[in-house]
């Protein structure tokens, strides 16, 4: 799985949109961080941070399965 998540994470860092990734805002207590998917049953939550010197940045969170991540 290692390859997978380094490829997702190449991803997310040129194009955090990329439909393969199936990016998408979370709501209730995870307001304001965005996950993306690994495969059908991981992901990835991260959040947009702003950066004085790069502008923004993405800052990874956690990743794991579904239940473990939400």
């Amino acid at each position: 799985m290692l390859p997978q998540i380094e490829r997702v994470l190449q991803q997310l860092a040129e194009d955090p949109f990329h439909p393969s990734l199936r990016t998408h805002k979370l709501k209730g207590d995870l307001a304001g961080r965005w996950a993306c998917s690994i495969d059908y049953s991981n992901r990835i939550l991260f959040e947009f941070v702003k950066s004085s010197e790069l502008g923004e940045e993405i800052l990874l969170l956690t990743l794991g399965s579904h239940d473990e991540v939400y």
